[in-house]
């Protein structure tokens, strides 16, 4: 997927899933399911409820998103 057509977002996650999965919040109060992006999988950045991270979220699916920083 292109970078140019990504939304770029902050939230904090409120849950963590099985499977390297996550909800998170968005500032706006708008819970989404994110993943962990392959870089982040790949240096094992853990990931726990409280932490504010940042998304990338596809314009066409406001519902899925990936995790690509931890702030």
């Amino acid at each position: 997927m292109n970078s140019e057509k990504t939304l770029g977002l902050e939230g904090t996650i409120t849950t963590v899933l099985p499977g390297t999965m996550f909800r998170v919040a968005l500032a706006n109060n708008h819970l989404v399911l994110a993943h962990i992006s392959g870089k982040m999988r790949k240096r094992f950045i853990r990931l726990t409820v409280g932490d504010r991270v940042k998304l990338e979220m596809s314009p066409y699916d406001t519902d899925k998103a990936r995790i690509v920083y931890r702030l």
